[in-house]
């Protein structure tokens, strides 16, 4: 490229986020009438910008980048309404204009980006190795923190934007001491109210263009030695950057447009790079020799929280919907209006929540603002006085009586919309489609919603699609929970919720976009995605128990086709599973799969002889299992009820008399855990196999003296677990427990406190009450006090010697 090394172009410094900057460069477009307009982004998202400026985008929207290859990396430019770079799009469309974008391609950002990462890495790892070092030295000591890496984006996002504006330099600490001192040294209460007072709220044109230029060329004068020795990596992302920034430029002038008319709309601290393009532009070998990699480019909507820097994002404001009442006040050529309409906007928040403010108070808040201004030498308010205005009339001196109202005003709600169809992926396309047929799209919003679903068959609707509406939201939500898009979120089912009932939280997030656009690579639909990763998880499926859930997952996700795939790796590793408690919960899970297929529409048939094989291989393997320790007896009682579950539920399809026999087989062993041998025997007596006498044979056995504290308290404690009300009624029990208490010596006694205490531990007081009355006839003392004295609260004597107990080392039993 040979062209003439005095040739200079009109360079407009911004903050990215500037409604007074967006302002003075309309302005200046006006004045100076380019024929190009070159703005600060990803070159390759040029053909964007006619999706950007069309009438049906509503900001905040953002271009996103991601890698067409796994793992995906993404990057995103986002634009709200006022940011100079869209509204110098829209007035180049408007003018005709060429309106082009200049920044590294996002394939070349999103490499540079992994190596500006790890280098970031390699460099916290050599400060972390640099610090342990010094501590161990006997000659020196550190008290201080270890430099966190600087120059890395808070949030994924290219450099690119954290760098629009000079004042989001601040990566590390000295950057952000910098800012402090600029603040303090204008005597204001932070750099952000100072750069809204000498920034956004100057209003001539000239005077705002070159007093940012020159502030940035001072502060990248005094950054770019800190750059080189501390972040070698930043400060040749930049160079490189400007570089390619500076051929595209060249490439404009070369196209045949003046250099006088052409216009560079750029992040403020690259403005004094730009001025003169010929200097140090890419030659063709450094471009070739750039690294990249493959990547797409796509719009999708984006939202206030996320500029917000409450959310981390690194080039963001702390108000976004602040400046976009500043923009509209601005637009509409009344910017002094602005405090009103903030504060009576915060008015109204408050008066929706219930605490009424009235137009007196709000008046003189307007005029409090003002004066505050006044005295800091302002023209107007800025965010802070107003703020404090807002704190001291309509919160009365208390913040937390308006934080949520400010916030509203402050952040805002909004998120941004394009047009169907619109520069979006494929799978963003199927989404939105998706939303609009099952009636979704009025809940892609900000704000969180409830929305419960009846699977069943609405019959009081004519069309088959209306009937189902509520079984295809839900399988579109399980759907969007096994790809991790985060739009949906199920609540917990109580108990007693009905298996046709789902109650589901629904709120739409720049994240669930990003999510949806990863989720390309999977699938140009979501049910083909979804397909992928079930077969994914399926072909990684090493455990019955994982494969019965994927089974379920596809059920809920309305996809048979998967669901049967599910039913042959479940099967493959159930014929060498022994694993009594991981065959149960497979065989749960089927059983539920099986009882509500129906409300589904999902033929279970194919998974009732799986159950019945699960089934029959616990029955075979239950006593076996039930030779384990106190700890794993607690899964294997859960394994145990479920099992019971499922002969009492599908008594016509598993081997009801064999799951008998184990139980009695179980419950007379005394070589198993006598935990399970306990619950095995009140099994028996809930299912009626067991009559009184034999239950009195078992009882006077397990709880005979001489039998070991842990062996005879534990088998209690397991047939308390079930059926209690039978018991309560059996005095003979308490009797036999009574008896058996008072054969033990005082050791013998601390061991089996443990497994009382435990056991009775889950009744509730009435039981216990019940409980204390038989024992206190046994023991011919006042049933009620005997009652009183064992549902009481534990006197603080009592309650340390139990928390003693629970430490006691018991050995091996």
């Amino acid at each position: 490229m040979n062209t003439a090394s005095d040739v200079r172009i009109s360079v407009f410094g911004v903050r990215h986020l500037s409604p007074g900057g967006a302002r003075h460069l309309l302005q200046y477009l006006d004045r100076v009438q380019p024929t190009a307009v070159l703005i600060e982004g990803p070159s390759d998202a040029t053909p964007l910008i006619r999706d950007l400026v069309q009438p049906s985008t509503v900001p905040p929207v953002a271009v996103l980048a991601f890698t067409d290859e796994m793992p995906v990396r993404t990057a995103l430019w986002p634009f709200a309404i006022y940011s100079p770079e869209l509204q110098a799009m829209r007035w180049a469309a408007k003018n005709g204009a060429l309106c082009e974008m200049i920044d590294l391609p996002s394939g070349a950002a999103l490499a540079l980006q992994d190596l500006r990462h790890r280098s970031a890495v390699e460099r916290a790892e050599r400060r972390a190795k640099d610090e342990a070092e010094r501590s161990e030295s006997p000659e020196t000591e550190d008290y201080g923190q270890p430099d966190l890496p600087g120059g890395l984006p808070s949030s994924g996002a290219p450099a690119a934007l954290e760098a629009e504006g000079v004042e989001e330099r601040e990566a590390g600490a000295a950057g952000r001491s910098l800012y402090e001192r600029i603040a303090e040294m204008a005597d204001e209460h932070d750099y952000e109210t100072y750069w809204e007072r000498h920034y956004e709220h100057n209003a001539n044109p000239d005077t705002y263009r070159d007093s940012i230029l020159a502030f940035s060329a001072e502060m990248r004068a005094l950054g770019e030695d800190r750059e080189r020795s501390e972040l070698p990596q930043e400060h040749a992302y930049n160079h490189v950057r400007e570089a390619y920034m500076r051929r595209q430029i060249l490439k404009a002038i070369e196209a045949g447009h003046d250099p006088g008319k052409i216009v560079v709309v750029c992040g403020a601290y690259h403005a004094a790079a730009l001025e003169e393009p010929a200097a140090g532009a890419m030659s063709d070998e450094e471009l070739a020799a750039m690294p990249v990699r493959s990547a797409k480019l796509t719009l999708m909507p984006y939202s206030y929280y996320r500029l917000s820097s409450l959310s981390g994002y690194g080039a963001g404001n702390n108000a976004p919907h602040y400046y976009q009442l500043m923009w509209e006040a601005m637009e509409a050529g009344r910017p002094d209006e602005l405090p009103r309409l903030y504060l009576s906007t915060a008015a109204r928040n408050l008066r929706a929540a219930g605490t009424h403010r009235s137009t007196a108070e709000v008046i003189e808040a307007v005029r409090l603002a003002e004066g505050l201004a006044s005295l800091h030498g302002g023209s107007a308010p800025t965010l802070q006085e107003l703020r404090d205005s807002a704190q001291t009339l309509l919160g009365r001196g208390e913040l937390s009586v308006v934080a949520e109202a400010l916030a509203r005003v402050d952040i805002g709600t909004q998120i941004g919309s394009l047009a169907e169809g619109v520069s979006q992926t494929p799978l963003q396309g199927d989404l939105n489609r998706e939303l609009k047929r099952l009636k979704l799209t009025k809940y892609k919003t900000a704000v969180a919603a409830d929305l419960s679903l009846d699977l069943r068959e609405n019959r009081r609707v004519s069309s088959q699609e209306a009937a189902f509406l509520d079984l295809n939201r839900s399988f579109l939500f399980h759907r969007l929970e096994l790809l991790e898009i985060p739009f949906v979120r199920s609540r917990p089912a109580a108990s007693d919720r009905a298996v046709w009932a789902e109650d589901w939280i629904i709120q739409w997030t720049p994240e669930a976009e990003i999510r949806v656009v990863e989720s390309t690579l999977l699938g140009e639909t979501i049910e083909i995605a979804c397909a992928y990763r079930l077969r994914e998880r399926l072909e990684a499926c090493t455990s019955i128990s994982e494969a019965s859930k994927l089974i379920e997952v596809s059920v809920r996700c309305g996809m048979t086709a998967q669901m049967e795939d599910g039913r042959r790796v479940l099967q493959s590793l159930a014929a060498d599973s022994r694993d009594v408690a991981q065959i149960a919960a497979a065989a749960s899970r089927l059983s539920g799969i099986i009882a509500y297929g129906d409300v589904r529409r999902a033929d279970t048939g194919p998974l009732v002889p799986l159950m019945e094989q699960l089934f029959y291989r616990g029955c075979l393997y239950l006593v076996d299992a039930a030779n384990c320790s106190d700890e794993a007896a607690y899964g294997m009682v859960s394994a145990i009820s479920d099992l019971n579950r499922i002969a009492q539920e599908h008594d016509d399809a598993v081997d009801v008399p064999l799951w008998s026999a184990e139980l009695n087989s179980l419950s007379e062993r005394d070589d198993r855990n006598p935990k399970l041998s306990g619950f095995a025997c009140a099994l028996l007596l809930e299912r009626g196999e067991m009559d009184t006498e034999q239950c009195a044979a078992e009882v006077s056995r397990r709880l005979s003296p001489g039998i070991p504290s842990e062996l005879g308290a534990g088998w209690f404690e397991g047939l308390s677990m079930r059926n209690r009300y039978a018991l309560l009624s059996r005095m003979s029990l308490w009797q036999q427990l009574n008896g058996y208490i008072h054969s033990l010596d005082d050791e013998e006694f601390k061991r089996a406190l443990v497994f009382l205490r435990r056991a009775f531990s889950s009744f509730s007081a009435h039981e216990k009450t019940m409980i204390a009355e038989m024992l206190g006839e046994l023991w011919g003392v006042n049933t009620e006090q005997a009652a009183e004295i064992l549902t009481g609260e534990l006197k603080e004597e009592e309650d340390k010697m139990l928390d003693e107990l629970n430490d006691f080392d018991f050995g091996d039993f």
